[in-house]
């Protein structure tokens, strides 16, 4: 189907068309080609050196339900668990804004 030589107006127009397709149809047609967003934690679990060896686990308040002190170990341990193994809970705290509400708590672990 081509049968022009290298060099000739022909193949020239042709291979032209063929760039100004190339660099300027994604301009014109979509062709859902984004890549989607990017969540950072989607569990609402970062994780983050303690600069010490150990990890240290911030978790959103909204992946934990208000409670006593040992119903929220429970929870961290729920959280945490199938991301790291068997751990044991060193200590938390919780991360509060400028008002003062809480946004989440970071959790510092052991491995058992």
């Amino acid at each position: 189907m081509w049968q022009h030589e290298r060099g000739t107006l022909h193949y020239d127009i042709m291979v032209t068309l063929i760039l100004i397709f190339i660099f300027f149809s994604p301009r014109v047609i979509n062709f859902n080609d984004k890549p989607r967003p990017f969540n950072q934690h989607l569990t609402g679990v970062l994780v983050t050196s303690d600069g010490a060896g150990g990890l240290v686990y911030q978790i959103d308040v909204a992946a934990v339900s208000p409670g006593d002190d040992a119903a929220l170990r429970a929870e961290f341990l729920h959280i945490i668990e199938p991301i790291s193994g068997d751990i044991s809970i060193a200590k938390y705290e919780p991360v509060s804004d400028r008002e003062g509400k809480v946004q989440g708590y970071r959790v510092w672990v052991k491995r058992k």
